[in-house]
């Protein structure tokens, strides 16, 4: 009998992973107001942006293993053993380097893998991980711009309509506690949680602020000659009292080779005629 449920259960929950695979949403052409008057990287202004197509979800970990399952390709993580993982009890902005952590399992063996997570974004990844699978997808990153327009909705503010630091429980997985010292499970998930989970920003993207930082391309004045990528949104593991990076103004920096296990992605693409027969797309007609 347990043996069926599980079954059933994994029936389930591919299904609903299939459900979330391919959904875009088309963000219009137009003129949007981005930044923030007090940021230097991000100073207050108006862009304009063409039309294209962002995943209304982060890549899941079921997308992800497509991926692999289709190429054979290898995660820098399982190649160099240098993933970056977290337990509660480390000091704040501390983390792990566990050489049994990547995608498969990234919070380390010790700490059980994504067998019932397939439906959870795909972490342990670095960015150059990311590209390797934006090629076979024949997708891309969204820019800076292109991430801020998605996730702010029409908004002129830091957030989205309708969130605020009072109620981004609502809309976010993030860190209650006070600090990292002890796990905090106030909204059922220590780490990741399902994509999809919390409610969407008013344009139904999901999981803009928390769940998991997402990559993004862009270069800011402070990467210099380096090689830098960048990631925005926030993740399971900020809170207000730390790394309070859940709105649409900061932007996070890590190297390129660099996999975190609160660090994932959402795709995008430039048109509709780029999607397979199967795609699912939602149509805004104005901001």
């Amino acid at each position: 009998m347990k043996k069926l449920c599980y079954v059933i259960a994994m029936i389930f929950l591919y299904l609903r992973c299939e459900a979330q695979a391919g959904k875009y949403i088309q963000i219009p052409a137009g003129n949007y107001h981005l930044g923030e008057v007090s940021s230097v990287e991000n100073p207050k202004r108006v862009v304009h942006i063409d039309s294209f197509w962002i995943s209304e979800f982060e890549l899941t970990n079921a997308e992800f293993e497509k991926f692999i399952l289709a190429t054979g390709y290898k995660t820098l993580a399982e190649r160099y053993h240098n993933a970056m993982v977290f337990e509660p009890g480390l000091a704040e902005f501390r983390w792990l380097q566990d050489s049994t952590a990547y995608w498969r399992f990234p919070n380390g063996i010790s700490r059980g893998g994504i067998e019932t997570k397939m439906d959870h974004p795909v972490t342990c990844i670095s960015y150059k991980d990311v590209l390797a699978y934006c090629t076979w997808a024949d997708c891309r990153l969204p820019s800076f711009d292109e991430w801020e327009v998605a996730a702010r909705a029409g908004s002129e503010g830091p957030y989205f309509d309708g969130f605020t630091k009072e109620n981004m429980v609502d809309y976010a997985n993030v860190w209650h506690g006070k600090d990292h010292l002890k796990a905090d499970y106030s909204d059922g998930y220590l780490y990741t949680s399902p994509v999809g989970k919390f409610k969407p920003n008013p344009w139904g993207l999901y999981d803009i602020f928390g769940n998991v930082f997402e990559f993004c391309t862009g270069r800011l004045e402070r990467d210099g000659d380096r090689s830098v990528a960048h990631a925005r949104g926030g993740s399971w593991w900020c809170s207000k009292n730390s790394c309070a990076a859940f709105n649409t103004v900061y932007i996070g920096s890590v190297h390129p080779n660099a996999s975190f296990s609160n660090l994932g992605f959402r795709t995008v693409k430039n048109s509709h005629d780029s999607f397979g027969s199967k795609t699912g797309m939602k149509v805004l007609d104005s901001r």
